[in-house]
């Protein structure tokens, strides 16, 4: 499970749709509806939130954002109805962890996305507060570093 700190722009066709059923997934955990996913790391950052459903909500609503933008028909009706819009933090180290993430996946995968890349600024989020820091201690990817 990968629900990227980077704002949904920023993805390929492959990583948008896999965010979105990740982000379902997550959501479903949050509200105590699946067995399985529930001990992610990727989730602590929204359990420790105050509406972690609520926050889960709003990360999906911008994924669905971007998929309308593209012409994507991803369901609206699946996401968790909130009058909160929730914000989180997200440290500097761990947008940029993300964003080389991101780099290698792309280069592999999309050479036409990993170019665009090439030339985008690196941009959070919406649900994300930048602050300075370190990459978080969830974060999987530079653990087999």
């Amino acid at each position: 499970m990968r629900l990227w700190s980077l704002h949904p722009k920023h993805l390929d066709a492959a990583g948008l749709v896999a965010v979105w059923r990740e982000g379902l997934l997550a959501q479903a955990v949050l509200r105590g509806r699946t067995r399985g996913y529930r001990a992610h790391p990727q989730l602590a950052r929204f359990r420790e939130c105050r509406f972690p459903v609520a926050a889960i909500a709003t990360y999906l609503a911008e994924v669905h954002r971007e998929a309308v933008r593209r012409g994507y028909r991803f369901d609206p009706a699946r996401l968790a109805r909130s009058r909160t819009r929730a914000r989180l933090q997200v440290s500097e180290g761990q947008l940029r962890c993300e964003w080389e993430h991101l780099r290698k996946k792309l280069r592999k995968r999309n050479a036409a996305a990993y170019r665009a890349l090439l030339r985008d600024a690196c941009t959070p989020h919406p649900l994300f507060v930048v602050v300075p820091g370190p990459v978080s201690a969830w974060e999987r990817s530079t653990r087999s570093r």
